[in-house]
């Protein structure tokens, strides 16, 4: 087969620009670190890599949900933790309050008991993060509003919350929500903090009736309702701070798995990136031998002519 001088040249070219190209190539990858910058580096491993970026992504989310749930848990848990230390004291006044307390007495643990109420309502309307916490999805007005007479006495607390919630994944296809809703007399969801019609809790109400008894002087009424009805209470705000526990733990054992696979595809992106970057040095040096060997070569044969062979 003929071969003529010109198709010499053309393969030279060629043969000189793949090897230049490699070269580039291997030197990118000793600078940078990395051996896939374009999808023509290794498709097959970049579609890994694209999938591994998407689970990244998404770990990632997760990871941010379960630290804003962990959040609310544990602003929830203080005010829980609070609400409890006010049913102890009402129990103890509602035991304290008998027969053999005096009108004055009486009238000393009412006024301590509407402080109380008070200070209930205000726990029941904490912020975190300027939402409102025990309101359910509607976080943006106070959950209990106030009412009292003329001399300070509470008359009523009432709910404005909703029941819902709004839970967040917290790993693929698993939902949860640290929300505590107020108020609960549905008879079905999530139970109630301060109202439960499945418990009989009805904090604020059985409050306002013992402070009403205390002023009344109607001890007979406390020893009947009110007593019972602070107990019911208290189960049930034991109740909440025994689930808040449970979430919170959930919540921790799902962050350490979300950090555990973070780390993990990390390392799986890294081992798919990431250039050895003894093998590159080995093979950007054999690319630079046979460029320079094509050159040279190259050179000496173009440099031939038809007289060499004729001498």
């Amino acid at each position: 087969m003929r071969v003529t001088a010109n198709t010499f040249s053309t393969s030279l070219v060629d043969s000189l620009g793949s090897l230049a190209v490699r070269q580039q190539r291997l030197q990118s990858q000793a600078a940078t670190g990395q051996r896939i910058r374009l999808p023509e580096d290794d498709p097959v491993a970049l579609r890994r890599v694209i999938d591994l970026q998407t689970e990244f992504s998404a770990v990632g989310q997760y990871s941010r949900n379960i630290a804003r749930e962990t959040e609310k848990a544990r602003a929830a848990f203080s005010n829980i933790k609070s609400l409890k230390t006010i049913s102890d004291r009402a129990g103890e006044i509602a035991t304290l309050a008998d027969g053999l307390k005096s009108p004055e007495e009486l009238r000393s643990y009412s006024i301590e008991l509407t402080e109380m109420i008070k200070q209930a309502a205000h726990l029941m309307n904490s912020k975190n993060n300027g939402d409102f916490i025990f309101g359910g999805t509607r976080t943006d007005v106070p959950p209990y509003t106030l009412t009292t007479d003329a001399n300070g006495n509470v008359q009523s607390v009432t709910f404005q919350g909703n029941t819902e919630t709004a839970p967040v994944e917290i790993a693929e296809g698993a939902l949860m929500s640290a929300q505590v809703v107020g108020e609960n007399t549905s008879g079905s969801g999530l139970r109630g903090l301060i109202a439960d019609s499945r418990s009989g809790a009805d904090f604020f109400n059985h409050l306002i009736s013992l402070q009403n008894n205390l002023l009344a002087g109607d001890t007979s009424a406390i020893a009947a309702t009110d007593r019972a009805a602070l107990a019911q209470d208290e189960d049930n705000i034991l109740f909440h701070i025994s689930n808040n526990g449970a979430i919170q733990s959930r919540l921790e054992a799902a962050d350490a798995v979300t950090k555990d696979r973070s780390m993990a595809v990390e390392t799986q992106v890294s081992s798919e990136v990431d250039a050895d970057l003894a093998q590159t040095m080995v093979k950007l040096g054999q690319v630079q031998t046979a460029y320079q060997a094509a050159l040279q070569s190259g050179g000496t044969i173009l440099n031939m002519s038809l007289l060499n062979y004729l001498r």
